[in-house]
């Protein structure tokens, strides 16, 4: 019989996806793809300028002691949105955390749009996740995470957990954004410090390269728009946008319209279901 530690092992889920999307007489194409575990990239409709790959992971969530990496490479020239089938949801952990790691390669000339649906946190979740992005010189990119602690629709309240969050964003090979976070412990106490969330439970980061004071302009254009707290700021070539919202239903109806807003053009399908 199995020892607890290792039938606890047996059980968790190992995915990887690995997706290469090249430019060809104007149209971006798929020119690798690879994926193991539960990990699944659909990359529909016909040859564009600009591909939409969807992620899709058949386990039905992540658990404790579950690890999926994903990489993601736009070569030169090409654009891409990247996007997943539904928000995935983090269980209760009794023992490791799950792990994310994202990593993303954006080519000479290349644009890259990573924008899931929003991660949910259950009570007692354990996440560490890393996002590492490389960016040529004449790259674009538009990186858009939320995190909702909670279902609150359906009255749920995450009092405790942990949430790990490292970005580290390198263009032509220099560091140029750096962030981490970390909520330990009694995470509803956390959220509901001023200076953190003021007792809001959905918070979202968009990070756009490269971002200028149009960037922060039109973000602030639509003000009167926003069900939550909207705020956006411009240094050195970047542009970052912060959200937080009383729930994730005015948290999604935020997000969507930065996104719509600075990319001028329509959510991907899956969006909007």
């Amino acid at each position: 019989m199995l020892m607890t530690a290792d039938a606890f092992a047996a059980n968790r889920a190992v995915g990887r996806i690995d997706l290469a999307v090249k430019q060809h007489a104007g149209l971006t194409r798929r020119a690798h793809v690879f994926e193991d575990g539960p990990l699944r990239v659909r990359v529909p409709g016909a040859p564009g300028r600009e591909a939409e790959a969807v992620i899709v992971n058949t386990a039905g969530g992540i658990a404790g002691g579950d690890r999926l990496d994903i990489t993601v490479t736009a070569g030169g020239g090409a654009a891409l949105v990247v996007t997943s089938a539904a928000a995935e949801k983090v269980y209760r952990a009794l023992g490791p955390p799950a792990e994310i790691g994202v990593t993303l390669n954006v080519g000479a000339g290349a644009s890259l749009a990573w924008m899931p649906q929003e991660t949910i946190l259950f009570d007692a979740a354990r996440l560490a996740r890393g996002v590492d992005v490389e960016l040529a010189a004449d790259a674009r990119l538009l990186l858009a995470e939320a995190i909702v602690f909670g279902r609150t629709a359906m009255g749920e309240r995450v009092t405790e957990g942990c949430f790990t969050d490292r970005w580290r964003v390198r263009r032509a090979g220099r560091l140029i954004y750096a962030e981490s976070i970390r909520l330990d412990g009694a995470i509803a106490a956390r959220l509901a410090e001023p200076a953190i969330a003021g007792g809001r439970v959905a918070v979202a980061t968009v990070l756009v390269v490269p971002g200028n004071d149009a960037t922060v302009a039109a973000v602030r254009g639509c003000g009167q728009e926003y069900r939550g707290e909207v705020g956006v700021s411009s240094w050195n070539g970047i542009a970052s946008v912060r959200l937080c919202a009383i729930d994730g239903a005015a948290l999604r109806h935020d997000l969507a319209l930065v996104l719509q807003t600075l990319r001028a053009a329509p959510l991907p399908r899956l969006w909007l279901n």
